[in-house]
C-alpha cells in the first residue's frame, strides 16, 4: 500500500546498482519511486525524518554451488549466458534520511503473502491517513527493509503487494513438467460462484498452477463440512476450470498466461463446506529461490561496498522479524542453512519468529506457500507440520527423524539470537507444546542458550489493537467475540530486547511459557475451563492435534522439499499435543501477561467456535474469544456464571485504574513493557475499559 498523501517522484531518475562482487549475487537494484521525506515530513525523535525507496532487485544464483543444492528443481531452471539462474523481487526500504541519526540496525520483515505487517503490529494507531501511527519503529531509528520471496503471488501494484519473479522449471528435454496438485477451496463468509483455484482463503492471493488441460476428466472435486468428514465427490459435470460468466454452466476458460486460475461450480461455493480439488497441473515455479533471494539481498545491503547500495556503509547489525506464514518461512530459512551467505558470513544476527511454531513448505515442486500448514478446520492436513519442529536436535520416534531447526547453523556457527513469540492460538492450532517437550509429550526439554520463548498469555494469533473497541466487534463466522487482549506493547519490548541482545549482549528476560513440570502445560481433558453460560465449546474437538502424514516417497518431510505424490495424504499417527492450563476465570496461568490480562474484564482465549453455517463446532481459524465477566453479583447469579463479577473485582473505576497502574510497574520491571511506553499503554487500556460499559461508576 502506497503511503497516502506523500509526494511521489514519478519522474525520478532510476538508481541502478550493478554489483562487482561476484559473491553478492544481487546484480542490479532499480529504485523506481523515492519519497523523501516520507510521512509528510514528520520527524521521529533522534532519528529525524525518514525516506522511502521502492523498486526491484535482480539477482542470480549458481545452480552448481553447494550452498544452493537444496533448492528444489534449481537444476531444471533456465540459465543465463553465465550459467546462473536469474530472479527478481520487489523491494521497499524505509530509512532515516540522515543515516548517522539512525541506530545502524537493519530490521528486515519477511512479508506475509506480500504484505507488510510489522508496522501495523507495533506502531499503535496506524491508519490510511496516518501510516506511521505513533512511530515506534521509526523512533527507534531502525532501517526497515522488505523484499519479495513468494513467487506465486498475483501482482497487485494497487495494494503495494511485495512479490517475486522466478523461472519455471522444465524437463531436461525442454518440455513442460506436469504433476498432480491438491488444493483446498473455501468461501470465507459469503457464497461465491467462482473461486481462485487455490481458494479464497489463505492462498487467495496466489496464482495457482495452470491446469494441464481444461478437460476435468482426470480431476476430482470433493466437499465436506469438517476436515474429518468423508469426502463427497462433486460430479465433474457440475464444475469446470475457469470463471463463471456469470454462473455455471457458462464458463470462460482462463488463458494460459492468466494472472490467476479459477474454478466454476454449479450452485457456487458456500461458506459451510471445505472443497478439495486434485488435478494435473503444469509448469512448477522454482519457489525455493525465495530463500536464496532473502539471503543474498540482506547480505548485499549489509556488506556491499557500493556507492549505489541504498544503505551503503550504514548497517552494523541485521535483525529479522516474521509473522505467522512468514515466521514459518523464517524457521525453514534457518533449518535449510540459508542464514549463512555464500562467503560463509552470518546473514541475520537476531530473529523474532512470531506466532509461527511450524515450517514453510516453500521449497517443493508445485508448492503452495500461502497455505496455513494445518489448522483444526481449514487446511488441516497440509504440509508444514513435519519434524523437525524443535530448535535443538531431537529424535522423533513417530516419524523416525532426527533433527532440529538450528542443526545446520550450529554446524557453521551462523545461528542468530532468537526471541520466539507465540500466543495461546499457537498451542490450540499449531501444536506449540511440541517445541518444548519431548515427542511423547511427557517431559519438558531444554531450550538452546541462544533462544528465548515468550508466550503472550491468553492472546489470539493476530493480536488486537490497543486502541480498538472493547468489547470488540463480532464476527459472523464465530460464536464468541474476538479476543480483545492486545500484545502490541509486549511485542515492542521484545523487539527492543532483541536489538540490545544483539548489539550490546544485554540478556533478554528469561523464557515464559507453559511447562509440564509446574502443571501449566496439560492434556486438553485436564484444562479447568469454567462452565460459562452460552459458551458451548468442545475443547477436545477444538484442539488441532499435530499428526504424521504419508505424503509419498517423493516428499522429504525433514527438509520440507521434494513433491507430494500421495494425494490426499494419509494420516499415519497423532502426536500428544498439550495446551496451557487456565485459572478459575479461564485465563492462562503461564506466560507473559499483558495489562488487560493482569487487570481483566473477562475471559480471553486463543480459540473460538465456528457458528452455524460455517462448519459449526469447529475452531474459528486463528481467532480467539473475549467473554466478558458478569457486571454484578446479581448478573452472575441470574445467568449462573461462576466467574467473579466486575463490580466485586473493581468497586469503582478508580480502583480499576489503580490496578492498571500497578500492573504496568510490574511489567516494566519484568522487561515486557518499555518504560517509555507505560504512560500510553495504561491510558489506552483505561480508555478501553471506561468505554466498555463493564466498569462500575
Amino acid at each position: 500500500m502506497r503511503f497516502a498523501g506523500l509526494a511521489l517522484f514519478a519522474a525520478l531518475a532510476l538508481l541502478t546498482a550493478t554489483t562487482q562482487n561476484a559473491q553478492a549475487k544481487i546484480t542490479k537494484i532499480v529504485i523506481t519511486t523515492k519519497t523523501s521525506p516520507a510521512f509528510g515530513g514528520r520527524s521521529f525523535g533522534a532519528a529525524g525524518q525518514y525516506e522511502r525507496l521502492d523498486g526491484t532487485a535482480y539477482g542470480e544464483v549458481d545452480p552448481h554451488d553447494p550452498q544452493n543444492a537444496l533448492i528444489e528443481d534449481l537444476a531444471l531452471a533456465p540459465v543465463n549466458r553465465n550459467g546462473k539462474v536469474e530472479y527478481s523481487m520487489d523491494i521497499s526500504i524505509l530509512k532515516p534520511i540522515d543515516a548517522n541519526r539512525g541506530n545502524h540496525v537493519l530490521l528486515y520483515e519477511v512479508v506475509n503473502r506480500g504484505n507488510k505487517l510489522l508496522p501495523l503490529s507495533t506502531n499503535v494507531g496506524v491508519t490510511e491517513t496516518d501510516p506511521a501511527g505513533d512511530g515506534f519503529l521509526e523512533n527507534q531509528g531502525f532501517t526497515l527493509v522488505w523484499s519479495g520471496w513468494q513467487a506465486d503471488l498475483v501482482p497487485s501494484p494497487a495494494t503495494g503487494r511485495i512479490a517475486m519473479t522466478v523461472p519455471v522449471a522444465h524437463a531436461k528435454d525442454g518440455s513442460s513438467i506436469t504433476g498432480m496438485v491438491r488444493s483446498e477451496l473455501s468461501a470465507l463468509v459469503a457464497p461465491i460462484q467462482t473461486s481462485p483455484i487455490f481458494g479464497s482463503g489463505f492462498s487467495g492471493s496466489s496464482r495457482g498452477y495452470r491446469p494441464a488441460s481444461n478437460d476435468n476428466a482426470t480431476a476430482t472435486l470433493t466437499q465436506r463440512v469438517h476436515a474429518g468428514d468423508p469426502r463427497v465427490t462433486v460430479p465433474n459435470s457440475q464444475w469446470a476450470f475457469g470463471s463463471c460468466n456469470p454462473a455455471f454452466p457458462s464458463v470462460v476458460p482462463d488463458p494460459p498466461d492468466a494472472s490467476q486460475f479459477h474454478l466454476c461450480k454449479q450452485g457456487g461455493f458456500d461458506a459451510n463446506h471445505l472443497y478439495e480439488l486434485i488435478y494435473k497441473a503444469q509448469d512448477p515455479l522454482v519457489l525455493g529461490l525465495g530463500f536464496a533471494a532473502t539471503r543474498d539481498f540482506v547480505s548485499y545491503l549489509r556488506h556491499a561496498n557500493d556507492a549505489q547500495n541504498p544503505v551503503n556503509g550504514t548497517v552494523q547489525y541485521t535483525l529479522m522479524h516474521a509473522t505467522s506464514q512468514s515466521g514459518n518461512y523464517a524457521r525453514s530459512f534457518l533449518q535449510l542453512g540459508f542464514n549463512r551467505d555464500e562467503e560463509g558470513r552470518i546473514v541475520f544476527e537476531g530473529m523474532n519468529p512470531h506466532v509461527s511454531p511450524k515450517r514453510k513448505p516453500l521449497n517443493v515442486r508445485f508448492g503452495d506457500p500461502g497455505r496455513a500448514s494445518g489448522m483444526q478446520h481449514t487446511e488441516n492436513d497440509f504440509a508444514g507440520q513435519e519434524s523437525p519442529v524443535t530448535w535443538d536436535s531431537q529424535y522423533d520416534s513417530i516419524a523416525k527423524v532426527t533433527g532440529g531447526v538450528l542443526v545446520r547453523c550450529q554446524a557453521t556457527r551462523t545461528c542468530p539470537k532468537i526471541l520466539q513469540t507465540v500466543t495461546d492460538t499457537e498451542y490450540w492450532e499449531g501444536a506449540m507444546s511440541l517445541l518444548t517437550t519431548d515427542v511423547a509429550g511427557t517431559r519438558d526439554m531444554p531450550v538452546p542458550a541462544n533462544v528465548r520463548i515468550y508466550h503472550f498469555a491468553s492472546t489470539q494469533h493476530g493480536g488486537y489493537s490497543p486502541v480498538g473497541p472493547v468489547p470488540p466487534r463480532a464476527s459472523p463466522v464465530c460464536q464468541q467475540l474476538p479476543n480483545a487482549n492486545s500484545y502490541a506493547y509486549s511485542l515492542r519490548a521484545v523487539i527492543v530486547a532483541l536489538q540490545h541482545w544483539v548489539v550490546d549482549d544485554t540478556p533478554p528476560p528469561p523464557s515464559r511459557y507453559a511447562r509440564l513440570a509446574d502443571g501449566t502445560l496439560v492434556d486438553v481433558a485436564k484444562v479447568g475451563f469454567p462452565r460459562i453460560p452460552k459458551v458451548s465449546a468442545n475443547l477436545t474437538l477444538l484442539l488441532n492435534r499435530r499428526a504424521l502424514y504419508d505424503r509419498g516417497r517423493t516428499f522429504d518431510g525433514a527438509n520440507e522439499s521434494g513433491y507430494e505424490s500421495t494425494l490426499p495424504p494419509v494420516r499415519v499417527a497423532d502426536y500428544r499435543t498439550l495446551v496451557p492450563q487456565v485459572d478459575a476465570d479461564g485465563n492462562d496461568l503461564d506466560g507473559v501477561h499483558s495489562l488487560s490480562l493482569l487487570v481483566p474484564l473477562g475471559t480471553y482465549t486463543g480459540w473460538n467456535t465456528r457458528a452455524a453455517g460455517f462448519g459449526e463446532g469447529d475452531a474459528c481459524d486463528l481467532i480467539g474469544s473475549f467473554i466478558p465477566f458478569p457486571k454484578t453479583a446479581a448478573d452472575a447469579a441470574a445467568s449462573g456464571d461462576p466467574r467473579k463479577p466486575v463490580a466485586s473485582r473493581y468497586p469503582s473505576t478508580q480502583s480499576y485504574d489503580d490496578a492498571v497502574d500497578a500492573a504496568a510497574r510490574t511489567l516494566v520491571t519484568q522487561g515486557f513493557l518499555l518504560a517509555n511506553d507505560a504512560a500510553a499503554a495504561t491510558a489506552q487500556v483505561k480508555t478501553q475499559a471506561h468505554n466498555s460499559g463493564l466498569l462500575p461508576p
